[in-house]
């Protein structure tokens, strides 16, 4: 039996169109979005979503949906199999993840406990 290898982490639609829009109204040499955790919340972590600019030493570079992602290099434990999603609600819109090594997460939303 072969074992199929999870994805590092996948985008949906929504998420790799609001990139794409995001990066148009950059006016840097934006090639994509760097992707990592924080120490923070009342949960534990959390996740740190920011512009790319280059690939650094060691961190992950995938490509998803005509995206490039970057992932810290101490995030990739923590992400793996995970999928971005972007959400607009009434009150709210963000990165969304989606990521099964989560074992809880605070009452907010803002941060998450892994296994």
């Amino acid at each position: 039996m072969i074992k199929e290898n999870k994805p590092l982490l996948g985008l949906t639609d929504a998420a790799a169109n609001k990139v794409k829009s995001l990066m148009k109204e950059t006016n840097s040499d934006v090639i994509g979005l760097r992707i990592g955790i924080k120490t923070a919340g009342c949960s534990g972590m959390k996740y740190n979503v920011e512009y790319a600019t280059e690939v650094k030493p060691f961190e992950e570079k995938i490509i998803s949906k005509n995206v490039v992602i970057c992932i810290d290099p101490a995030a990739i434990m923590f992400l793996i199999g995970s999928e971005m999603d972007y959400k607009e609600e009434k009150f709210s819109s963000g990165f969304d993840f989606s990521n099964p090594n989560e074992i809880a997460r605070c009452g907010c939303g803002e941060s998450f406990t892994v296994a």
